[in-house]
């Protein structure tokens, strides 16, 4: 690797701009390449072609990162207590407490470790995009060499098919096309020349070719002048590793949560602590009451169940096409407030299909299989009978027929010289048997078209494509109906409008013509082929949007999520392409809210601060977004970071190297998985494995799913805990008998709470989720509606159940008030039995009360669910075994209950539920639902005044 990689001499504007004879001399080079023991020296000098890899993070320290956050001290703090608790006093269950606890650590920290072990690898992945070896001159012979060992002023040979392994400028070119996607986003490929050129920036030069592109035609040679970090390759992949990923919303909110919920703990276990003291129970009593209060407090298992939560949400994405890498982007979806999309690949197929044809005075598209003729919807038009048409569609281009490892065959070349084959493929009229090929003039810059010359029914004919402009200058007569009339002014210009009108909607049009040449013709040239030419018809072809992305357009736009387009193409095919989708009006002429402002790269690297945020500030609902073209990595990067000062929460899409620091910028970076380079997949936090924009729309779904699913079991999970505090509480001020263990309260907050509350963090998508704007950045995961739910209402009905259950049980087995009542007592194990039975039956009725804080649980549906009656089942399993079985009646220190008790349960647990549904149908009435998990309500109940959530 380089140190010095980023000192070469010249800059890739100065070389551009050199005359091709002085090329050779500025880099001190030759057409002959360099001398065998000039490469050492200049490795020496500049470096080895290679990037440089940052150095990763041990996976020990990742791991220790996950036994060492703030929740997990916390708990580390509770588990050493425990042991020092039951070292000063054994037999009291602290030990098995401490150990339970210490497996809740390493539970967590084990599975966010293996969720997220795959760590960023974007430089070291850029390996895999660039080639291994390179053909070089050297000493005039061609030689294959490593990539690593190019240096600046080795000649390259590039050829088609093979991958560019360093920035080079060409001093040779003949039908040179290059893919420069992977730098620029840009779908078109760009040709290439040798001549000098002064373009404003090294990507828009025609004569600069560069590591990680790939050549799609033609071939040339190119002088080295950048290798290793000072390629424009090695430069976004230093960009990428400097930016900083940022903990997500849910990240931040859990440590706010955990640190809150910390603080009351310790604060209400010294009180505890200290009464203990000031009613002489004893400094290891009132300690071990501490501790209680502490486990009490903490729920140990939201850690594990959030975590569970969002893997689960990561496993219906998956099914729904969208991998997740990052567990907490699950969450980060549900708030996103702007999607900055590319264009090619996202929005639309990545692949040139042949929408529409001109031919005979009529256009026809082609749809299905069939072709329309546009005017006459729904009659249709037989291809076979565009016999010559067809004919130099299937002849003039360089495309090729490949048969892949599976034995599939598939047509490789450029993008549009494919399209054309295909179209004829799917039309049925490819012909089997073509006529060969006895010439070719190859398409160049200047001329703008191509043609070829074939041998059919004894003559030598000429078939010519390219921009409609050129060709048509060259034509003097028209095909029609298999016949040939001149071609008068009238007709050139309709041509022409035709043209523009199918450019206006995003088409790339080709015309194609034709000539016969005639024997006397001795000299087959540019000059002699192309001129009185025969206009054959004009063939339009696009990347056209995936079917889906219209829908999902409207479906951001309901749910309040703006889209923004941010691609490399050519602005007018963005903003054909924006108002083909939906985001802007497809008409035009819509004044003023079919403006749509677009806004190329070159105008955002020049634009103030305060005015790029006016522009992504829209003035009014429904403003059309403007639509970002030509666009730079730099230039995307800046968007993003000013949506996210601005206090967005931005999704990015990305495929290319390009995309990589605006992907590791972004809240959540989204990869293409079809399309899509290593270096932006190993960046995302997310992949599209079907390169679909509409699949990001049901992530989203899902995210707000699961932020609401969280929000679910986290009532949940607190409801249990007032239930546990509150016999403690009562014991220390009042001095009633201890209703509930500390290993009991573990066996509900680690036991049986688990799966119910999985269960609520599975609850479907309802139906009006998407019809709710995005939750601010700064809604509280537990903010105080959902406290005081939890803790004030459930909670203290479950503790009312609890201690009414606790009391009721020892008065009926005799027990008075004043009564000794020794901890190893089977009465009062049974007691303690009985308090822990009370709380599970309850938390069986509040898992479905928890299932909407608006909508009445038998409203939902009972089955919707299959889970929760799993969770349910389990629930009842783990009390049973704790309550009857030898086994957990050691380690709980509980006692068999009668079964005459349970039906005394069952009905406090009902009371509980009925109580609920009363308080929902009390907010209901005064209040509306808001919150979107509602879907079934119709809008008149939607209406009222508020009231206590």
């Amino acid at each position: 690797m380089s140190s010095s990689a980023g000192l070469h001499q010249i800059s890739a504007t100065d070389v551009a701009a050199l005359e091709t004879a002085d090329v050779y001399r500025r880099l001190e080079s030759s057409p002959a390449g360099l001398a065998p023991d000039e490469v050492p020296r200049r490795i020496q000098r500049y470096g080895t072609n290679s990037l440089e890899v940052s150095r990763e993070t041990p996976w020990s320290l990742r791991l220790l990162r996950q036994l060492t956050h703030f929740l997990a001290l916390l708990l580390w703090i509770a588990a050493l207590l425990a042991f020092i608790a039951d070292t000063m006093r054994p037999g009291e269950g602290m030990a098995p407490l401490g150990w339970a606890i210490v497996g809740v650590i390493l539970l967590n920290a084990g599975f966010a470790f293996w969720q997220e072990y795959r760590a960023e690898r974007a430089v070291a992945s850029l390996h895999s995009l660039l080639p291994s070896t390179a053909w070089v001159i050297r000493m005039g012979q061609p030689q294959q060499v490593p990539r690593d060992e190019v240096v600046p002023g080795d000649v390259l040979l590039l050829d088609e098919g093979e991958q560019v392994p360093a920035d080079a400028r060409l001093v040779e070119a003949t039908g040179l096309r290059v893919d420069n996607s992977a730098l620029t986003g840009e779908a078109t490929p760009k040709r290439c020349t040798a001549a000098a050129s002064r373009a404003a920036h090294p990507l828009d030069s025609p004569n600069l070719v560069f590591a990680g592109t790939s050549v799609l035609a033609g071939h040339g040679r190119a002088v080295v002048y950048a290798t290793g970090m000072a390629t424009e390759f090695g430069r976004i992949a230093h960009l990428a590793t400097t930016v900083e990923p940022e903990l997500s919303p849910l990240q931040k909110e859990i440590v706010r949560v955990t640190r809150v919920i910390a603080l009351i703990s310790l604060a209400m276990g010294l009180l505890v602590f200290a009464l203990g003291l000031t009613m002489n129970l004893g400094f290891w009593i009132s300690a071990i009451f501490g501790i209680g209060i502490i486990a009490a407090n903490v729920p140990e298992g939201l850690l594990p169940t959030v975590t569970l939560a969002l893997a689960m949400g990561s496993q219906r994405m998956a099914k729904r096409k969208a991998l997740i890498k990052h567990l907490p982007s699950v969450e980060t979806l549900g708030c996103a407030t702007v999607i900055c999309t590319d264009k090619t690949g996202t929005l639309t197929e990545n692949r040139m299909r042949v929408g529409c044809l001109y031919v005979n005075d009529l256009a026809m598209e082609s749809r299905e299989g069939l072709l329309l003729v546009k005017d006459h919807l729904p009659s249709t038009a037989d291809p076979r009978q565009l016999g010559p048409l067809i004919q130099a569609m299937a002849l003039c281009h360089n495309a090729k027929r490949v048969r892949q490892t599976g034995g599939r065959i598939v047509w490789t070349g450029d993008p549009t010289e494919v399209a054309l084959v295909e179209f004829l493929d799917d039309h049925g009229v490819l012909p089997h048997q073509l006529p060969g090929r006895m010439g070719e003039l190859p398409f160049d810059a200047d001329r703008k078209r191509m043609a070829t010359l074939h041998w059919i029914n004894g003559r030598l004919t000429a078939y010519v494509k390219g921009a409609p402009e050129s060709v048509l200058a060259l034509c003097s007569h028209v095909g029609q109906n298999d016949e040939r009339a001149a071609l008068t002014p009238d007709e050139r210009r309709k041509i022409l409008v035709q043209s523009r009108a199918f450019a206006q909607q995003a088409y790339r049009v080709l015309a194609v013509a034709m000539r016969e040449i005639v024997p006397d013709d001795k000299r087959l040239d540019i000059e002699t082929v192309e001129q009185n030419l025969t206009f054959l018809g004009l063939v339009a072809m696009m990347d056209p949007p995936h079917r889906e992305v219209p829908e999902a357009i409207a479906r951001c736009r309901r749910a309040g999520v703006r889209v923004i387009m941010i691609t490399g193409d050519h602005p007018l095919t963005a903003e054909a392409i924006a108002r083909k989708i939906g985001l802007a009006p497809s008409s035009p002429a819509l004044l003023p809210d079919a403006f749509v402002p677009v806004v190329e790269g070159a105008q955002v690297e020049s634009m103030s601060e305060e005015a790029l945020r006016g522009l992504l500030t829209p003035a009014r609902p429904g403003q059309p977004e403007p639509v970002f073209a030509r666009m730079a990595p730099r230039h995307k990067m800046r968007v993003v970071s000013t949506l996210k000062e601005m206090g967005e929460v931005v999704a990015v899409t990305g495929d290319g190297v390009n995309d990589a620091p605006a992907l590791k910028k972004a809240d959540i970076g989204i990869a293409m998985g079809v399309a899509g380079t290593d270096v932006a997949k190993d960046t995302a936090d997310m992949i599209l494995l079907d390169d679909n924009f509409a699949t990001i729309v049901n992530a989203i779904e899902e995210g707000r799913t699961v932020y609401a699913n969280i929000r679910k079991f986290c009532t949940y999970v607190l409801s249990s805990n007032v239930p546990e505090i509150v016999p403690y509480l009562g014991y220390g001020l009042v001095g009633i008998p201890l209703a509930i263990t500390v290993p009991q309260i573990l066996a509900v907050d680690l036991g049986t709470d688990i799966v119910p509350a999985l269960a609520l963090g599975s609850e479907p998508p309802h139906q009006s989720v998407m019809d709710q704007p995005p939750r601010p950045r700064t809604e509280r995961l537990m903010n105080g509606a959902l406290l005081l739910r939890a803790y004030l209402f459930l909670g203290l009905l479950e503790s009312l159940v609890a201690l009414g259950a606790f009391f009721w049980f020892l008065h009926v087995q005799g027990w008075a008030w004043g009564d000794p009542l020794p901890w190893s007592a089977p009465l009062y194990k049974q007691a303690t039995a009985v308090t822990l039975a009370a709380i599970v039956m309850s938390q069986v009725a509040n898992v479905f009360a928890c299932r909407s804080d608006q909508v009445s649980s038998f409203r939902l549906g009972l089955w919707t669910n299959p889970l929760l009656w799993l969770g349910i089942v389990v629930e009842l399993t783990l009390l049973a075994l704790i309550v009857y079985s030898p086994w957990g009646q050691a380690v709980f220190a509980t006692q068999a209950i009668p079964f005459w008790v349970w039906p005394v349960l069952v009905l406090g647990a009902l009371g509980l539920l009925l109580a609920e549904e009363l308080r929902k149908l009390v907010r209901r009435r005064w209040r509306p639902v808001t919150t979107g998990d509602d879907g079934r309500l119709s809008q008149s109940e939607r209406d009222g005044p508020r009231a206590f959530a």
